[in-house]
């Protein structure tokens, strides 16, 4: 029989822990131990939940690119820039930083720059809506956007075959193709487009060249997403970062990039131009818009007469052509881009002279008097060959007809009734116009309107001399903070103003660039105003005597715009003079231009740089 001392000694043997209850160190050690293998499995569930998230992203990322174009990778990359671009000016926009602000502007023109660039496609259409008020921005994004080219590297010949395929359901060349030789290398590529030379099938085996533009398959892919973006980001700064009206565009602008890359649509626009040209007396022997084929033309393809000729941006070869001498070795950035043009046997009369005024008689008369605007008239799109029918003359050829607006009678009537008063100096007209498209600051949109400086007498604006000095003590901040109130004044009413300037500000911008590129040979405002009181003139009126006045006044427009031929032919003369004495020499928009940049400045505080108004 056990006693109590022997079950006690079984106690403690067998159930230690529960007679001797543990120390400190080992509890130590056990929390420790524990602690330990928590925080092993803590790491291992991040590991595991990091590696799943970085599978999941890549697939994403694999499967966005593959079957949606990167459209998500693009918009993800144009939020995060514009984020940064926004918390840069939100951090570094103080007073206190005045003195970094122009490297402030210097990075975000590079960031912006970089996601239009990279991004491609119609982030390019859109910088260059932008651009159409570039002047208003920081210098150094003027710069930046002024190197925005339309151009890209070409797709794969593949790429573009399996979207012709799917257009027409036959083959580009061969026995059961469409065309009779289809060249495989692309005779030019742009951010939406590529083209390629084909020729026509034919009984005699003479069939005719054609240009066959075809979309790049991503674009029709990444178009919404890229416009909805476009939006979203126009609305933040508008109505959260940095309370500026830039939002009202919008609408506007992706409506037509949208119609853009319609191509029977562009087919269409082509061929009502080539009846408005073939109407027009004045211009219907000198201008030639290339034949369409609607037959081999569908949303994604267009086919058109092919072209030979020297076009525009190649300033060297249109010099050369018309037999004239290239005294210029500042040559525009675009002329390298242009392939070499095909040679021609003598040189053509009528001088560089001849094609500037056609140009600028074609684009015054589609915002005049046929209320029907080429939006994109930069040099790339204007050919210059041999009239076919007068070898030893010029003929303008006018292509890419995808972005054009379209006036209503009303504004074409009125926007015309603004360019003769601003060339006869009705200030209240001016004034009035600028009030009915809630434009608050007449004198600045009069001066851009005609893209000449025109200030009114100092009993409208007492405190511009003020203004100039005082500007002259303002710091970097104190400039950008006035500036921002300038733009507000400037636009104290978006809803009222017509979206429709945009375009033609960017028309108007880019022949004056044309023209300035060749040495301003004609008077671009006296043609335009020309043009502008020649519409009204026609228009019918509703009793004889307002028809007489309208053409007394029409006759007083000639003679006070007399004042304008007399400086352009001035300037010229000292142009020659200078270039005789081997000097320096400026044309008639580069003194325009000059006196554009020091009245912006003196008047409203703008940098406005070397190349803004080229479009």
């Amino acid at each position: 029989m056990l006693n109590l001392r022997n079950l006690l000694n079984v106690s403690r043997t067998q159930f230690p822990n529960h007679v001797h209850p543990p120390s400190r160190v080992s509890l130590r050690q056990n929390i420790h131990t524990n602690h330990s293998s928590v925080n092993t499995l803590s790491r291992r569930k991040w590991a595991i939940r990091f590696a799943c998230s970085t599978v999941l992203v890549g697939a994403i990322w694999q499967i966005d690119k593959k079957f949606n174009a990167s459209a998500i990778g693009r918009n993800f990359r144009t939020f995060t820039t514009c984020m940064l671009i926004a918390l840069d000016y939100k951090w570094n926009f103080t007073h206190a930083k005045s003195d970094q602000i122009p490297a402030l502007h210097e990075r975000v023109a590079e960031r912006i720059y970089h996601l239009l660039t990279t991004n491609g496609g119609l982030y390019i259409k859109i910088g260059q809506a932008i651009a159409n008020n570039a002047a208003l921005l920081p210098r150094p994004i003027q710069e930046k956007f002024t190197k925005l080219f339309d151009d890209a590297p070409q797709v794969e010949y593949e790429v573009v075959r399996q979207v012709f395929e799917s257009e027409f359901g036959k083959p580009m060349a061969g026995p059961d193709g469409i065309f009779e030789i289809f060249e495989e290398r692309a005779a030019a590529s742009a951010s939406v487009a590529q083209v390629h030379r084909a020729k026509l099938k034919s009984s005699d085996g003479d069939g005719v060249w054609v240009a066959v533009k075809i979309q790049k398959p991503d674009v029709g892919k990444q178009v919404d997403w890229d416009l909805g973006t476009f939006g979203i980001v126009m609305w933040l700064y508008e109505n959260i970062l940095f309370d500026m009206p830039v939002y009202f565009v919008v609408d506007f602008i992706s409506d037509h990039l949208r119609r853009e890359l319609d191509f029977e649509l562009e087919a269409k626009n082509a061929m009502q131009t080539a009846k408005l040209v073939a109407n027009e007396p004045r211009l219907a022997d000198r201008v030639y818009i290339p034949k369409v084929y609607p037959e081999y033309s569908t949303k994604k393809v267009m086919t058109a007469e092919w072209i030979d000729g020297v076009r525009l941006s190649d300033r060297r070869g249109i010099m050369h052509l018309m037999g004239e001498e290239d005294t210029d070795l500042d040559l525009s950035p675009t002329t390298s881009r242009t392939p070499p043009a095909p040679p021609f046997p003598s040189p053509l009369k009528g001088g560089v002279a001849s094609i500037m005024y056609t140009m600028v008689e074609l684009f015054s008369a589609q915002i005049f008097s046929w209320g029907w605007v080429h939006c994109d008239p930069h040099p790339g799109n204007i050919i210059i060959r041999p009239h076919p029918a007068r070898p030893k003359y010029p003929q303008l050829v006018l292509i890419d007809h995808g972005l054009y607006v379209r006036l209503s009678d009303d504004f074409r009537r009125q926007y015309a009734t603004l360019w003769k008063a601003l060339l006869t100096v009705d200030v209240n007209v001016i004034k009035s116009t600028a009030s009915e498209w809630g434009i608050g600051t007449p004198d600045l949109f009069a001066s851009a309107t005609l893209l000449r400086p025109m200030s009114f007498s100092s009993q409208d604006y007492p405190e511009a001399a003020k203004f100039a000095a005082d500007l002259e003590k303002m710091d970097q901040y104190e400039k950008g903070v006035m500036m921002k109130q300038r733009l507000k004044n400037f636009l104290t009413d978006t809803d009222k103003m017509p979206k429709e300037l945009l375009f033609i500000g960017r028309n108007m911008r880019i022949v004056q660039g044309n023209n300035q590129t060749f040495g301003s040979p004609v008077n671009r405002i006296r043609i335009t105003g020309y043009w502008a009181s020649r519409s009204l003139a026609r228009e019918p009126q509703p009793s004889l005597p307002a028809r007489i006045r309208e053409y007394v006044d029409y006759f007083i427009f000639l003679t006070m715009t007399f004042a304008i031929d007399i400086a352009f032919y001035f300037t010229k003369f000292k142009a020659w003079v200078r270039t005789k004495l081997g000097l320096q020499s400026e044309g008639f928009e580069d003194v325009l231009e000059r006196s554009m940049r020091e009245f912006a400045k003196a008047n409203f505080g703008l940098e406005i740089g070397d190349n803004a108004f080229l479009g």
